[in-house]
């Protein structure tokens, strides 16, 4: 056992991609790459860098001497100028033209923007991948019905596939967020101190073609098509605001699907995964709780508060910028990321795994049904000669007669009331042919076919997917 703490974000949940990415490893080696990039394009564009210093630069993106960094910060009080001396250790001969022209947010910013690209990137990879789940389970049970719920009370019939297009058109919905966020995401560039690249136009003596020429080329290195039009000394902090409300957006649609999974298992009607040896409670042996299911809403519960931080961030930036973000923005973005990683590798594991227990589901159905069914009946009963509204108080009186037995403990008896009443004018018989549940869930079916073919370009080519996960 580790005698430090650890964030259970790294310990139990985060797939092993995502503790990379946020790893110390990659963030400094790409501060280092992002150096030698500044140094290359600034030897190219004519400033006295050899193309040695460059090359020896990038011979020691990865060998970074962690103590070094360490003792350097304690006695500067500054983690870039740290990391600045111990490359420069690793690289003498290019030790005096590191970090020429820029400021700490050069790497610190850019640096960001690279790993919240890479992480959204995998981050959608994951949400097609509970997308493409919920759609085959959609369209294996399109047609079944199963009792609907308004304000969790018993309503009309719908189907078990139709239900899970509403958790997928929540998720199609995130991931139209996650795309727009990409889209627009720019890259910082090196701008200088306060964002006027000042120190650049002493550099190139006031040419400012080839400021904009390195800015674009570095951006390019690292796989961004633009800079920022404006900024201060760091890309703006609404980018972050944007990055966690698309994550708190698929925490929230995640939050739901999984809430509604466990209303469901309470009514044993459909259940997440649960395995052989599985225990669902230390005291209970005969347990089987939606652990999984659960687990997503509690981490949702963090993920949807995580995201004010960015928002609070954001709005007290204090002119070209202030530190207080610094340490803020070092937990909440990467414990962001963690946590919609950890969410969504939960909820692959559970749409993969979804099990519907057709005899309890039709179950519900015919226990309501009867009631569902009497506007039928109702109008069936009018067309052989009944009066209308006599009719509807026939229905209203047994209704409450039969509700009242079933609240008893005892079985509905509705249909058996109606055929017995001579106003109704049907057979008990012919009341029953009227009972089918196909001919109460409308277009269900069809709208599942319709929109799995809407959303088919985003899936094709994503299989269903079970995360290997420790639950």
């Amino acid at each position: 056992m580790n005698d430090r703490y650890e964030s259970p974000l790294a310990s139990r949940y985060a797939s092993d991609y995502m503790l990379k990415l946020f790893s110390s490893d990659t963030r400094y080696q790409t501060w280092r790459k992002l150096w030698t990039a500044l140094a290359r394009e600034e030897m190219r564009l004519g400033l006295p860098i050899t193309e040695e210093q460059v090359n020896e630069l990038a011979q020691h993106t990865r060998d970074i001497d962690y103590e070094c960094v360490r003792q350097r910060e304690k006695e500067v009080r500054h983690d870039v100028m740290a990391h600045v001396y111990a490359y420069g250790k690793a690289a003498p001969s290019a030790a005096g033209i590191i970090h020429l022209g820029a400021t700490s947010c050069y790497v610190t910013d850019n640096a960001d923007l690279v790993i919240y690209r890479d992480a959204l990137v995998y981050i959608r990879r994951q949400l097609l991948g509970v997308i493409a789940n919920l759609a085959a389970f959609a369209d294996q049970y399109k047609g079944m019905p199963a009792l609907g719920y308004t304000h969790y009370q018993p309503a009309q019939l719908v189907t078990v596939g139709k239900r899970a297009t509403l958790w997928i058109q929540d998720l199609v919905s995130d991931l139209t967020e996650i795309d727009f966020v990409l889209e627009n995401l720019k890259f910082l560039g090196c701008r200088g101190t306060t964002g006027t690249e000042a120190s650049f136009m002493d550099l190139f003596e006031g040419d400012e073609d080839k400021i904009d020429e390195m800015n674009q080329a570095i951006a390019a290195a690292f796989g961004f098509d633009q800079c920022y039009d404006v900024c201060g000394q760091t890309y703006p902090r609404k980018t972050d605001v944007r990055i966690l409300n698309a994550l708190s957006s698929v925490a929230q649609s995640c939050y739901r699907m999984a809430n509604d999974i466990r209303l469901l298992q309470h009514d044993r009607q459909v259940e997440e995964p649960f395995e052989k040896d599985q225990i669902g409670s230390s005291a209970m042996a005969y347990k089987r709780n939606p652990m999984r299911c659960e687990r997503i809403c509690s981490l949702a519960r963090y993920l949807m508060t995580d995201a004010a931080n960015a928002s609070a961030t954001a709005s007290v930036q204090w002119l070209e910028r202030t530190l207080d973000d610094s340490a803020n923005r070092r937990i909440s973005m990467p414990e962001g990321f963690l946590c919609a990683d950890a969410i969504l590798r939960l909820a692959q594991n559970v749409t993969n795994g979804l099990h519907v227990n057709e005899q309890m589901v039709a179950k519900a159905v015919n226990e309501y049904l009867p009631f569902m069914a009497t506007e039928n009946l109702l109008m069936e009963a009018v067309k052989r000669g009944g009066d209308r509204q006599k009719l509807h108080e026939v229905i209203r009186q047994a209704s409450m007669e039969a509700t009242a037995k079933m609240k008893a403990g005892e079985d509905c008896d509705l249909l058996a009331r109606l055929a017995a009443e001579p106003q109704f004018a049907l057979s008990e018989e012919e009341i029953h042919e009227i009972m089918r549940p196909e001919l109460y869930i409308g277009r269900c079916a069809k709208q599942v076919d319709r929109y799995l073919a809407e959303i088919k370009p985003l899936i094709e080519g994503v299989s269903a997917e079970s995360s290997d996960i420790e639950i």
